[in-house]
């Protein structure tokens, strides 16, 4: 890229951290300092403002970069993530958000334990609350490295490396110092601006094609070299069984995995009621829906107007469509509407992944400090406080991240994220589930519930041809792979839900049905919720 991309994308980032950055200031002066203000920015957050932090939350460099480069590649068969991170929201508005409001205080392990003994379910909880989002961070780091490796014109491994440690540095600054309240306006600007970029670029999208969504169909099918297969399905999922049921595996993960993300269900304790809880996810759902929409248009768009070859030349994972379809339509390389445009939508995905490993750090410190060290700290030892831990966690997933994110750098970050959604579905869904609607569920199954998903998640990542065995996979070189499919949602999520059934049914302890009818109640109507 020219000379005048670079220093008016930079401009423009440095513009946005100096905000962020100013708003984590003030907010640091006028905070409290306890655990509410720092877990749940004192509650005070109304459903619309909290509608567009879960917007800014959920809509990452996964959707920004991720779908459409992945729809710009491989055209219908990358719709399935635009479709099933829509549809994953009416999970978490009829079954999760008003009840979790309602029986927790800051974390998923808050939920859990309302009816369990506390130790052994806030341990199992917060593992996997942390791995889960020790997984989503990675996808923002490799978003991140592909972004500004795009923007200083190559993807020399220094730039990669330096940005991805710059992007960790200033989340761990955002939570240590700005809290819930800090993180929660950065994500409202930052959906304000990705809204209204989406929107732009989609506009001359249609432009381009005289507002004929069919000739833009068909000018990506032609330009693809698929022809009409491109817009049918089986391009990337359809080649053989083991592709199909990677189709559904990855289906399951992204429509079951949303209700389980607790940086998602952080989101519902910032709201002073459940009501406001459940009007928080109906504005959630209409920005997020507007959004995924416009994803579409900006995949076919990138390639009908930039081509797959091109994207693919860029970054094979196709995490760079988005900001060379701006390139494009502000009228190539060289012009001043190019480099504006392009300038304008680099820093606005810059913008997103900040805003996002902010609110996932914030979620995955508050599980550290909140559910493992309040579990794990003896008693007669020296007490720090819950916010001290929490900072001093955002600083060590803040490492992992990064280190991770180094690692998996030619990824594409859409994929990445479908990884972390199985888990969740696999290790957080489950036990939520059974502990707000079965009545018999006990504390074993509670751990095995979590662990029962978590543990086959991660070790069939692990043997998987995301690892090893495949030309892109993250260890070309050697092949250990013994499980097929990408996705491990389709086996690890049932295997979530039987672990915890087994676990009661095998357990001594006899259910607490006093406790699990306190719960309801407080569930269904917020009497005696925080």
């Amino acid at each position: 890229m020219s000379s005048d991309h670079q220093t008016l994308a930079l401009l423009l980032f440095s513009a946005f951290i100096a905000v962020t950055l100013a708003i984590t200031t003030w907010v640091s002066r006028n905070r409290r300092g306890s655990a509410e203000e720092f877990y749940a920015g004192g509650r005070l957050f109304s459903p619309m403002e909290n509608g567009f932090a879960i917007a800014g939350d959920y809509m990452s460099a996964a959707s920004f970069l991720g779908i459409s480069g992945l729809i710009a590649l491989f055209g219908y068969d990358g719709l399935l993530y635009s479709v099933g991170f829509l549809v994953a929201w009416l999970v978490v508005l009829m079954l999760v958000a008003e009840l979790v409001r309602n029986c927790g205080r800051f974390t998923l392990a808050d939920v859990v334990a309302a009816r369990m003994t506390e130790r052994p379910v806030r341990i199992a909880a917060g593992t996997s609350s942390v791995t889960v989002s020790v997984l989503y961070l990675v996808a923002q780091m490799v978003g991140a490295g592909s972004l500004v490796a795009l923007l200083l014109g190559g993807t020399g491994e220094a730039a990669r490396t330096w940005t991805v440690i710059g992007v960790g540095a200033l989340m761990v600054i955002y939570v240590s110092f700005g809290g819930m309240r800090a993180t929660t306006w950065i994500q409202i600007v930052k959906a304000v601006l990705l809204m209204g970029g989406a929107i732009a670029l989609t506009v001359l999208v249609l432009v381009r094609f005289h507002g004929d969504f069919n000739q833009l169909l068909n000018s990506a099918a032609d330009r693809s070299g698929h022809g009409k297969d491109f817009l049918a399905p089986g391009l990337k999922y359809g080649g053989d069984w083991t592709a199909r049921f990677d189709f559904v595996s990855l289906a399951l993960a992204l429509v079951l995995g949303t209700a389980g993300l607790p940086h998602i269900l952080s989101r519902f304790y910032t709201v002073p009621t459940a009501r406001a809880a459940r009007r928080s996810v109906v504005w959630a759902i209409g920005l997020i829906g507007s959004f995924y929409l416009m994803t579409i248009v900006l995949g076919f768009g990138a390639a009908a107007v930039v081509g797959p070859d091109e994207v693919r030349a860029s970054n094979a994972a196709g995490n760079t469509a988005v900001p060379l379809l701006a390139l494009d339509l502000g009228g190539g390389a060289g012009s001043t509407g190019g480099t504006v445009l392009f300038a304008v939508v680099a820093a606005i995905a810059f913008a997103t992944i900040l805003a996002v490993v902010a609110g996932i750090t914030l979620a995955s410190s508050a599980s550290v400090a909140h559910d493992l060290y309040a579990s794990l700290r003896r008693r007669h030892a020296r007490q720090y406080s819950e916010v001290t831990v929490a900072r001093v966690a955002a600083v060590g997933v803040g490492a992992a991240a990064i280190g991770l994110g180094l690692l998996a750098q030619d990824l594409n970050v859409a994929f990445l994220v479908g990884l972390a959604f199985a888990v969740a579905a696999s290790a957080n869904l489950p036990v939520l589930l059974y502990s707000l609607f079965w009545r018999a569920f006990t504390t074993r199954g509670a751990v095995w519930s979590v662990y029962g998903g978590l543990a086959p998640a991660v070790l069939l990542v692990l043997f998987s041809p995301v690892v090893s065995g495949s030309a892109d996979a993250l260890f070309p070189g050697v092949d250990f792979h013994v499980f097929p499919l990408q996705n491990p949602g389709l086996v690890s999520i049932p295997l979530g839900f039987l672990a915890g059934w087994i676990g009661t049914v095998t357990s001594p302890e006899m259910p607490d049905r006093a406790r699990h009818a306190e719960t309801e109640v407080r569930s269904l109507t917020g009497a005696g919720a925080v």
